[in-house]
């Protein structure tokens, strides 16, 4: 902090301190009821900028989520609130979100993921090295019976099992090139065989 932002506490302070002490004092004859009204005032303001603050959050919580829409073989999926694309895949029959990453190689599985669809990531080599934006991860090598998007399946898919932190599975390069045709066109992406 430095001497302009402690200057500004300091008034602030003072500032808070003659408010309450003119609040007390104008109302010493019925404190008790103020206080009540004054506490429900707080926890009303708290109550705005938790709202405020997590708009965001409450959004794509409530909200609904976007749809896949598929027409023969063409998958379109609408941009996510949070400017990404998002692709349900049945790997091996388990519902997955993968994340289109197009920065990514591969088909890469959060430890989470992976155990979902009956991979033991405790028993995994993980003789391999990504490069992310958090550093070098190590990554195991797998082959994924089935992912199903829509009507599209492929089997015996290779992925990698990443060993770090990775909130959702990344659906790389190595997967999109099956498609013949791949779009991004407002907000929309389009994935054709």
């Amino acid at each position: 902090m430095d001497g302009d932002n402690i200057g500004r506490l300091v008034y602030l302070a003072v500032l808070g301190t003659a408010v309450v002490a003119w609040f007390v004092a104008q109302n010493r004859q019925s404190l008790n009821k103020t206080l009540q009204q004054a506490l429900a005032w707080v926890f009303i303001f708290i109550g705005v900028i938790a709202v405020v603050g997590l708009w965001e959050d409450i959004r794509t919580t409530v909200g609904p989520a976007p749809q896949m829409t598929v027409t023969g073989q063409t998958i379109e999926v609408p941009r996510a609130s949070d400017g990404h694309y998002y692709l349900p895949i049945d790997v091996n029959g388990e519902p997955i979100t993968f994340l289109v990453d197009t920065g990514a190689s591969q088909i890469v599985l959060s430890s989470r993921d992976a155990e979902r669809v009956g991979i033991d990531p405790d028993q995994l080599n993980y003789f391999g090295r990504a490069n992310t934006a958090n550093g070098v991860v190590r990554t195991a090598p797998v082959r994924l019976d089935t992912l199903a998007l829509g009507p599209i399946t492929d089997q015996n898919i290779s992925a990698w099992v990443n060993e770090g932190e990775l909130d959702k599975s990344l659906l790389g390069m190595d997967y999109l090139h099956r498609f013949s045709n791949i779009q991004f066109a407002n907000g929309r992406l389009l994935l054709s065989r």
